[in-house]
């Protein structure tokens, strides 16, 4: 009987021997349950970073939308275009624009009123704590039927916005086009009429504005003053173009004596 154990037993390591592979087998399924494991961890991971990614960024842009945007110019005054009140004519407002950034910024007006509103300028760039007086133009119409208008507010609209440019770019209105992301709109004003029988510190106001901006306007139309030849010297007076023909002369001898 013990003969036949130690024959059994002996069979059985030789099939042990002979198939090595169900040994293998249960390991490498062992290592690949882990591996998988960690697989599944690993993505797992990534993508609670990504939807933390995703959430943060949404947070970010939904604050961001909710802070109040960042000016880059002060107006003066601030909300408001105040005109004088003067039917059937062409009435100016004036309006103070400063950079207050650090960097260029370009400029640019726009109204619900385009065919009775024109700009003066209607955009341009301003250097950092550079500041400029607009001249707005406003037809006012006369009240149907004659009658006394009572309300001196109008539906009439402005929108100034802004954008920060490098130096040394000139201003075109397409600008606002191609960045349009990157556009601030600074303030929405309000047309408000002034009474001009009425005085104001608002009316004294628009009238130093409109000296100003008129002053400002005319001292740019002037062409560049020639300042003359230049002055050498004690009172000696060159010309340029003789200076260089004396020049030329006299080398044009001098080359003749070598030749000969």
């Amino acid at each position: 009987m013990a003969i036949v154990d130690r024959h059994q037993r002996s069979s059985e390591r030789k099939m042990f021997s002979l198939c090595p592979f169900w040994q293998t087998s249960t390991t490498m399924n062992n290592s690949s349950s882990s591996s998988s494991t960690k697989n599944l961890n690993h993505n797992g991971s990534r993508h609670s970073e990504m939807v933390a990614a995703k959430r943060s960024k949404t947070v970010s842009s939904i604050a961001r939308s909710l802070l109040p945007p960042r000016r880059r110019l002060r107006l003066d005054p601030s909300n408001k275009l105040y005109f004088p009140y003067e039917p059937g004519t062409q009435a100016r407002s004036a309006i103070r624009l400063k950079n207050t950034s650090k960097s260029h910024v370009a400029f640019k007006f726009q109204t619900t009123a385009p065919k009775s509103c024109f700009m003066r300028p209607p955009g341009g760039i301003l250097a950092p704590g550079e500041s400029i007086i607009a001249t707005v133009f406003k037809f006012v119409e006369r009240p149907e039927n004659n009658e006394v208008q009572v309300d001196l507010k109008s539906k009439v609209k402005f929108k100034i916005m802004s954008l920060k440019v490098t130096a040394g770019v000139d201003y075109l209105p397409e600008l606002f086009d191609e960045q349009r992301d990157q556009v601030t709109v600074e303030r929405i004003l309000r047309v408000v009429f002034l009474d001009m029988g009425r005085p104001s510190p608002a009316l004294d106001k628009l009238k130093r504005q409109l000296a100003e901006a008129e002053a400002a306007f005319e001292a740019r139309k002037k062409p560049a003053p020639d300042t003359g030849p230049r002055v050498v010297g004690e009172g000696l007076v060159i010309d340029e173009w003789k200076e260089r023909r004396e020049k030329y002369l006299a080398r044009q001898q001098v080359e003749a004596v070598d030749s000969t």
